[in-house]
């Protein structure tokens, strides 16, 4: 079981290693596609977010809009932002 844990643990460190998002586009119906530094493309959908703290202030069209890439995951202004493990695991593949 320790040998199965430990390539598990593998795995998981190879992929939060290639988790870095290098390209965010916003799409009007509040998700966001993302590429990854590993090449792979995958849709987010941040509608289940908008309702909850700190992410209802970016629930407009125009504010949600205004997403970028820094230090390797998404953020808006006024420093709001979602976990790059967060974005991989509910997002899906394109």
């Amino acid at each position: 079981r320790s040998m199965a844990m430990s390539h598990f643990a593998s795995l998981l460190f190879n992929k939060l290693a290639t988790m870095d998002i290098l390209a965010v586009t916003p799409l009007p119906s509040f998700e966001l596609d993302l590429r990854y530094a590993d090449g792979s493309a995958r849709r987010f959908d941040a509608k289940p977010l908008l309702a909850m703290k700190p992410w209802s202030k970016i629930a407009s069209p125009a504010l949600f809009a205004q997403v970028r890439v820094d230090y390797g995951t998404v953020v808006w202004p006024g420093e709001i932002d979602i976990a790059p493990e967060t974005l991989w695991l509910d997002s899906k593949a394109l």
